[in-house]
């Protein structure tokens, strides 16, 4: 599986301490994880919650990666923006217990973690064992087990409603403010990465043509 992370601009100093708890974790099952940043505070480019939701729908869509952990100081607003977005089932997410949870139930493809809120002494605990039961086994199989049969109906209900309740991702980005659009995605290190991984689809065509 491959997971992003990507982190927004008030919490863009801790993104070293996540990638590193993530990735010890990640390896463990063979996940490979693309750092999507914001990398630090100084950095040009910055991105807000709202375009942290854009690029993980970009991302998810187009296959790029199959998950993305991501936060905001609360938590709350880039969950808030990842759900507006097609493609994205994105869980708030506090502590080990919660990941289990979220990803045994309602089998998402992105959390969201306030990396600002109540994060101060041994934050970084926290953060491994929350990507330890996030991963420790596969996506979806339930909780409880016997429950499992009624829980994948109701996600795959969902997945349909999600379908009917928001646009293509395609329609997006042509109605979008192009100028945002740009200033969401037009820096190196998402090029580098998501050209290398995103599958052939009408969104990268129409991305590639934005960028040139």
């Amino acid at each position: 599986m491959k997971i992003a992370l990507i982190n927004e601009k008030s919490q863009a100093v801790k993104n070293s301490i996540i990638l590193e708890e993530l990735c010890s974790e990640a390896t463990k099952r063979n996940h490979l994880v693309h750092n999507y940043g914001m990398y630090s505070q100084d950095q040009d480019h910055q991105i807000n919650y709202v375009q942290v939701g854009l690029i993980t729908s970009i991302l998810l869509t187009t296959k790029a990666v199959d998950f993305v952990v991501t936060g905001c100081g609360t938590g709350q607003g880039a969950m808030l923006a990842c759900n507006s977005f097609p493609n994205v089932l994105c869980g708030y997410i506090t502590s080990p217990f919660d990941a289990y949870l979220f990803a045994q139930v309602n089998d998402g493809n992105a959390i969201a973690i306030p990396f600002g809120q109540n994060f101060g002494w041994a934050s970084e605990v926290n953060l491994r064992y929350t990507f330890e039961k996030l991963f420790s086994e596969p996506f979806g199989t339930g909780y409880p087990k016997h429950r499992v049969e009624y829980q994948q109906i109701a996600k795959n209900s969902l997945d349909d409603l999600k379908q009917i309740t928001h646009r293509s991702l395609i329609e997006i980005l042509k109605k979008i403010d192009q100028q945002f659009l740009l200033d969401t995605i037009n820096y190196p290190e998402f090029k580098e990465l998501f050209f290398a991984n995103a599958q052939d689809c009408e969104e990268v065509e129409y991305i590639k043509q934005l960028l040139a």
